[in-house]
């Protein structure tokens, strides 16, 4: 046995939260946050708001690993409302956490002037830690913002595994995650468990094939624990007459997750990039224009190269992106 043999991999949560809420909004809403959901007309598709998203974040990002979504949804009473989705996957306390949220949620709110609902789920492990809000005051001037704040921790597995909406069995499967990080063996044995519950519950094939995506993620086995796994899947299913995860669909999701890694590190790799141009162009010309912060903001790797090898020889700001 290698010495990996008997260790799970360290989980990267960012890439199956994001897949799961975009796959099963409607029923995320329902779990954390109903009165959103009802007052929600479905008949109407809701839209990811990718582009207007970065745009409000990019500068409220502080290298801290987290999920952001924004959708616009249209109310049953008529108009639209931009629901601003955060999930903060950290393990510790974050000090600037309520500030970006107050942030990202005027900076959404500006961009159309449309009424923001702020939602924070916590999937961290430290259970004193409950932000709901940001304020200041100063000669009499003040904001007082308030947020939805969910913490994981606060879901029993008993009843989490009674519930039929799917965020049920994602937040099951995520406390399962960080509690069996480091034993591969009951790790084995609850990922079992908790696949199995999808076809208990009566969800048709595209349903299992989203949560089981979720699950196979965040309880990442070492490789003989992983075939054992798969074995005992492929023998459940033909038991149970559903041939819904086993033989390609494995060869696919671990393609899948790989490239959601990958995707990961670029988006990375581009925001570490943009910054320091920014930082760079500061500190030659001064003080940036917000125009051109959001240019370099939402700007490509080979846009963001060719202005860099510009810098130094460019006699102004605007030179540089000429």
């Amino acid at each position: 046995m290698t010495p990996n043999d008997d260790q799970t991999r360290p989980a990267e949560y960012d890439s199956p939260w994001k897949e799961i809420l975009r796959s099963c909004f409607r029923e995320f809403l329902a779990f954390f946050l109903p009165e959103a959901h009802d007052g929600i007309d479905w008949q109407r598709e809701p839209e990811f708001l990718d582009k207007e998203l970065n745009r409000i974040t990019r500068k409220a990002r502080a290298g801290n690993r987290r999920v952001d979504l924004l959708v616009k949804a249209w109310l049953r009473e008529g108009g639209e409302l931009w629901v601003l989705i955060h999930v903060e996957v950290q393990g510790n306390r974050d000090p600037n956490f309520q500030k970006r949220m107050f942030i990202c949620h005027y900076r959404a709110f500006d961009l159309q002037e449309k009424p923001v609902v702020s939602l924070a789920i916590l999937a961290d492990e430290e259970p004193g830690w409950r932000p709901v809000g940001f304020n200041y005051q100063m000669w009499g001037t003040g904001v007082d913002y308030r947020f939805h704040s969910v913490k994981l921790l606060d879901y029993a597995p008993e009843n989490l595994e009674e519930s039929d909406n799917p965020f049920a069995i994602v937040t099951l499967a995520h406390l399962t995650g960080k509690r069996t990080g480091n034993q591969p063996k009951e790790r084995l044995n609850q990922k079992d468990r908790i696949t199995r519950m999808l076809y208990a519950r009566g969800f048709d094939r595209q349903r299992i094939l989203d949560l089981f995506r979720f699950i196979d993620w965040v309880l990442d086995l070492p490789d003989a624990l992983d075939d054992l796994f798969w074995k005992n899947l492929s023998n459940f299913e033909e038991n149970q007459n559903m041939q819904y995860v086993t033989s390609v669909e494995r060869i696919g999701m671990r393609k899948g997750e790989e490239i959601g890694r990958q995707q990961g590190r670029m988006e990375g790799r581009m925001e570490g990039k943009a910054e320091i141009l920014l930082k760079l162009l500061q500190a030659r010309f001064g003080l940036l224009p917000e125009p051109v912060r959001q240019t370099v903001a939402n700007a490509n790797a080979d846009d963001i190269d060719t202005w860099a090898d510009k810098l130094f020889q460019a006699d102004s700001l605007q030179a540089v992106f000429q």
